[in-house]
Parts: C-alpha cells; sequence; structure tokens
C-alpha cells in the first residue's frame, strides 16, 4: 500500500465498536491493515456519553508506543469531542422539532369556518387573514380574546356581567369597553369591525345586526355554539369555538393548550375515580323567583356532570318542581347562582343555596341530610368559553369531595 491506512478492511468500523473500553499500543494488523502496519501502534477509545455510543477515537504512529500520559490525554479528548457531538446532535434535534411544531399549527388563509346565523342555520365564513377589528360582546367572547392573548385586535368590548378574571385584567384594560351593555347596530357599525364575536341572540336586526347582512359587507360573524337555537350545549362545543378562534387568528397552540388544560382535569378525576364503585346521582337546579330550571342531559352542565362520570337524576326535564326533586332524590345537588354587576356576589350565592338548603318540603332529600348541597356560578356551566375548566372543577370537587383530585 502506498501509505498507512490507504486500505482499511471492510469491517474494521464493526471492530472497532467492539472495543468498549481505551485499548494502547494496538497491532495494527490484528484491526485489518497489511504487513507494512507492523510498525506502527494505535490507541483506540470509544465516544461514548450518557451510554450512547457517538463514535471512536483512532490515533497510530510509528514505533514509539502510548503512555499513561497518552491515555489520559486521549479519553480527555474523547470526552470533548463527545459532548460537543451531543451537544450538535440535541441543537439539531430541538431545531426540527421547533420547526415542525410550527408548521403544524400555523394558520393557513384562506380559512373556511362553520358558524351559524340567529335562527341556528350553518354558515359558511372565509378568513383571508386573521381579523384586526374584532368587537367581543358578552363574557365568554371577551375573556376568550384576552386569554388568546389577542387584547390588540379588540376595537371595541361590551356586555360584562363580572369582572374579568384577575390574570385579564391588565389586557381587559387596554380594551374600549362601551357604556352600551348591548351596542346598538348603529354604535356597532360606526366601529367598522371586521369581526363581531357574541352569543347567537344578539344578532337580530334590533341588536348587533344580521349575521348574513354582515357577511356580505366583509364583517365575518362568530357566536358560542352552546347558544345556538335549539342545540345540545355540549363541552365539545365549548372546545371546538375555542379551537377555532385560535385557528382564525392564527393562534391555535395557545387554543389548544387552554382546551387540553380543562381536558387534563377530567382525566384526572376519572382516573382518581376508577375505583369508586357507586357514582353519586346529581340535580343541577337554579332557583328563579317560583321556578326551578333543571340542566339535564342537553345542558353544558349536564354534560360536565356525566363526563366526569356521575349521573342525572333527572335528565330529562327542564324544570323541577319539588314533588320532581323529592322523587329524584339525588345525592348531590348544585344551585346555580348569577351574580351581575353590582350585586354581592356572596350574597346572591347564599340567597340561592338558601332556597334549596332551607326549604322545609326538602329536607329529607339526602342531598340536604349530607350536606352536599354545592354552590356552581352560572358563567362556569353555561356558554362558558375560558370558565369551562373552572366549571369541571367544581363540579368534581363536589361530586367527589373525599378524593384527591390535586
Amino acid at each position: 500500500m502506498d501509505e498507512v491506512g490507504g486500505y482499511i478492511d471492510a469491517e474494521l468500523n464493526e471492530r472497532l465498536l467492539g472495543i468498549l473500553s481505551t485499548k494502547e499500543n494496538v497491532n495494527l494488523e490484528t484491526l485489518g491493515f497489511g504487513d507494512e502496519s507492523k510498525k506502527y501502534r494505535a490507541i483506540i477509545t470509544p465516544i461514548d456519553i450518557a451510554g450512547e455510543r457517538l463514535g471512536t477515537l483512532f490515533e497510530y504512529r510509528c514505533e514509539t508506543e502510548y503512555d499513561i500520559d497518552d491515555i489520559i490525554l486521549t479519553e480527555y479528548g474523547t470526552t470533548v469531542v463527545g459532548l460537543e457531538m451531543m451537544r450538535s446532535v440535541n441543537e439539531e434535534s430541538a431545531e426540527e422539532a421547533e420547526g415542525t411544531a410550527e408548521e403544524g399549527t400555523k394558520t393557513e388563509y384562506p380559512l373556511t369556518i362553520t358558524t351559524y346565523d340567529y335562527d341556528g342555520n350553518e354558515i359558511e365564513t372565509t378568513y383571508e387573514k386573521a381579523p384586526e377589528k374584532v368587537i367581543a360582546v358578552y363574557q365568554g367572547s371577551i375573556e376568550t380574546m384576552l386569554s388568546l392573548g389577542l387584547e390588540d385586535r379588540l376595537v371595541a368590548t361590551a356586555g360584562l356581567d363580572n369582572e374579568v378574571p384577575d390574570d385579564l385584567k391588565e389586557a381587559f384594560s387596554k380594551t374600549n369597553y362601551l357604556d352600551e351593555f348591548t351596542p346598538s347596530l348603529e354604535t356597532v357599525t360606526m366601529l367598522e369591525p371586521d369581526m363581531i364575536l357574541s352569543w347567537s341572540s344578539l344578532f337580530s336586526d334590533k341588536n348587533l345586526g344580521n349575521v348574513t347582512d354582515w357577511i356580505d359587507k366583509g364583517c365575518n360573524t362568530y357566536y358560542n355554539t352552546n347558544t345556538r337555537p335549539d342545540g345540545d350545549r355540549t363541552l365539545e362545543n365549548e372546545f371546538t369555538d375555542i379551537l377555532n378562534l385560535g385557528k382564525i387568528f392564527d393562534v391555535q397552540d395557545k387554543a389548544q393548550a387552554i382546551v387540553d388544560d380543562a381536558k387534563a382535569v377530567i382525566d384526572k378525576t376519572l382516573t382518581a375515580t376508577a375505583d369508586v364503585e357507586e357514582k353519586p346521582s346529581v340535580m343541577v337546579l337554579e332557583p328563579l323567583g317560583e321556578d326551578i330550571t333543571n340542566y339535564g342531559a342537553k345542558s353544558l352542565g349536564g354534560d360536565m356532570v356525566t363526563q366526569l362520570g356521575a349521573t342525572l337524576a333527572n335528565p330529562d326535564a327542564s324544570t323541577a318542581g319539588k314533588e320532581d326533586i323529592i322523587a329524584a332524590n339525588p345525592d348531590v345537588i348544585f344551585v346555580v347562582y348569577m351574580p351581575y354587576a353590582g350585586d354581592d356576589p356572596e350574597t346572591v350565592k347564599e340567597s340561592q343555596l338558601a332556597v334549596i338548603k332551607d326549604d322545609e318540603a326538602l329536607q329529607s332529600l339526602d342531598a340536604v341530610k349530607n350536606g352536599r348541597v354545592y354552590p356552581i356560578m352560572l358563567s362556569e356551566m353555561y356558554a362558558s368559553a375560558t370558565r369551562t375548566q373552572d366549571g369541571i372543577e367544581t363540579f368534581a370537587k363536589g361530586l367527589y369531595p373525599d378524593v384527591n383530585l390535586d
């Protein structure tokens, strides 16, 4: 051969990989080199970091043998080289993962989204880009936009029943909150929005205006699906609305995180209560003057309860008299309350609870006798948007007070 290393046995790499620790003064002939390599000696050191074989350091020289200092220097060198190789590989993998994640969650415009008109008929709307002048009316609409970090896209907000949560107050302070609780068509028109976000009941001619008229003018509309006339109210609808807004504004990662956090509460609850043989029966009741609303199987509150593993004691009725409640005799009762602007929340809550807890006719109920009558705020279980997780947690804690859900 013309020079040492000019020819290497085809199986050399396998032989090197078979060396698991430093070998000094190796005869090159044993590695498949020719007769002329007899005067050379090699030192071979595996490049092994965190149990992963990254390569092999192979050095050789003529006649002079390697001593302990050479071995120390070689092993130090392989450590440095190995760490640098590992860093490079990790950085490359991280960049690839980040690129894949960004590509997977980026909205491609034009984007078509299905929403509904005032009567609940499906309508397809197309977005050429993310809206920049949005009017958000009602609690859930405003809080969803703020939770997605989109306060800079809000040209106006209106219709808050309660203060926004503390973590959203700073963002909310940057918005233009209107004096009109429900803005008139004239007010909305003057603001020249390119999107209106609200509830179905407001998209009438006497309020925000007709959905199709706005779309014809180049302004898209979207409303909370759980306010659609005659539609079932479900958790999936709330999640879909949040994810759709994430797509519309190209903030899909934020939207997905909100939904994932809410679903995680359900999963954690079901896991923690897997060994609970008898799941509680439940009624979700809202006293309204002389009447009591019953949130059954087609309500969002009812869907939350059943997805948490409990059963509805009266799933089909929309109202419940005292006789109905006594006949159902649920293990747990959730009493719905709703403090509006200017109300003292504690006073409203205690007043609603007293309708059930203090009624002489209802003292025989298991829920009353066992102290299992709990409050839940309406905004946590009706068109709840980003408060959906709060509602799930409230129900879970009342359903399974003896189970650690943290």
